[in-house]
């Protein structure tokens, strides 16, 4: 898709952000964080349709209402396919639901809030819908967009951050492998005799991961890796929710305990959802939902996390082949995927409390966590 602009390449007065990063990458994270702020985008398609969409995430109730003002019965809201599943609706692309004339507090009740009545009439998504949900998920915020069709040309979004179909896909596959150090240190951590933080900065906007190298890791042998998705609750305050505190922890002995190794610790926040969703689905779960039930309310699938990252890293510390610190076998598959040769895998585990025995048993259960969960519980 090519998105035409008024600057002119052999403009001297104009500056070609070709150099700068891709074209797609620079559309889709000026996009995301429009988002971010509350306003709107806009989604052009090959066929020369368009879409002008705002996630009710960031929205206002004065830019709903004007935004309703503005496109009249044209405005829809979009659902991705498993929101649409807990609204009874079997759209696997996700579904289009009129809401011309309903309130902005009714939209969001529909969009991701619990107990919502299905719609009487709804319309498959088109790709364009997709394309801005995509959006909102870079951005870490909830998949629910209203949107409406509007002509490519139409200048009163004319100024909107636009992104066409596919910019998404070109640019995670030009940036999610695109990491550099750019600082490396010793730090003296609790109960580790040698670990030493690596910095990696790149990727999608750019955000920083950080590597912990534990003691001389040998690279004649598969090294011993954890890849650990950021948890602050678990992490940071003991939260007994969870045993992502644990992972971490027991992680960083065992990798001790085997000469050496690395903790790639990942800003993948809620299983890739982010804070605010991740708090969210906390208070779903608070009502009697499980994790998995509790995303798909919110409008995400069981698991939103990926780890081209991790591989990139990997790379970056000359490391090819590893004994992954895991009980996810996707996590597995997806590090394979990328071409990291996972040659062996150790189980990992935490301390069972009565506040995360549903959380563990999800895991397994319906997540497919190699967790014995029977025996972990003592029955």
């Amino acid at each position: 898709m090519t998105i035409h602009t008024n600057a002119s390449a052999a403009d001297p007065a104009h500056v070609s952000l070709a150099s700068f990063g891709p074209d797609a990458a620079i559309r889709c994270e000026r996009a995301a964080a429009e988002l971010r702020f509350g306003r709107p985008i806009r989604i052009v398609g090959d066929d020369g349709a368009a879409l002008v969409a705002l996630t009710l995430d960031t929205a206002t109730p004065a830019g709903f209402r004007d935004l309703s003002d503005l496109l009249g019965d044209r405005l829809q809201l979009y659902l991705t396919p498993q929101r649409a599943s807990v609204l009874a609706i079997d759209a696997p692309d996700g579904a289009m639901i009129g809401i011309d004339g309903l309130d902005f507090d009714t939209a969001c009740h529909l969009g991701y809030l619990r107990g919502a009545v299905p719609p009487d009439g709804w319309q498959p998504a088109s790709s364009l819908a997709g394309e801005a949900a995509g959006v909102a998920r870079l951005a870490l915020l909830l998949p629910a967009i209203v949107c409406a069709s509007i002509a490519a040309d139409d200048p009163i979004f004319a100024d909107c951050a636009t992104i066409g179909v596919g910019d998404i896909a070109v640019a995670l596959a030009a940036t999610s492998r695109r990491f550099e150090v750019v600082a490396e240190t010793a730090v003296p951590l609790a109960g580790i005799k040698e670990a030493r933080f690596v910095v990696f900065r790149g990727g999608f906007a750019q955000r920083d991961q950080i590597a912990i190298v534990v003691g001389q890791p040998d690279r004649a042998f598969p090294v011993p890796v954890r890849v650990h998705s950021s948890c602050i609750t678990g992490d940071l305050f003991g939260s007994l929710k969870c045993d992502c505190g644990d992972q971490l922890r027991n992680g960083l002995k065992t990798l001790e305990a085997r000469g050496g190794g690395v903790l790639l610790y990942l800003d993948q926040e809620g299983r890739g959802t982010g804070i605010a969703s991740k708090m969210r689905a906390y208070g779903l779960q608070a009502e009697g939902l499980d994790t998995i039930d509790a995303d798909a309310e919110l409008g995400f699938g069981a698991d939103e996390r990926r780890y081209e990252t991790a591989a990139a890293m990997l790379d970056g510390l000359d490391i090819k082949r590893i004994d992954l610190l895991t009980n996810n076998p996707l996590k597995v598959a997806y590090l394979r995927a990328c071409g990291i040769d996972v040659a062996d895998r150790t189980p990992v585990t935490g301390t069972v409390t009565v506040e995360n025995r549903r959380y563990l048993r999800t895991k397994a259960e319906r997540g497919g966590h190699l967790l014995a969960v029977d025996r972990l519980f003592g029955g």
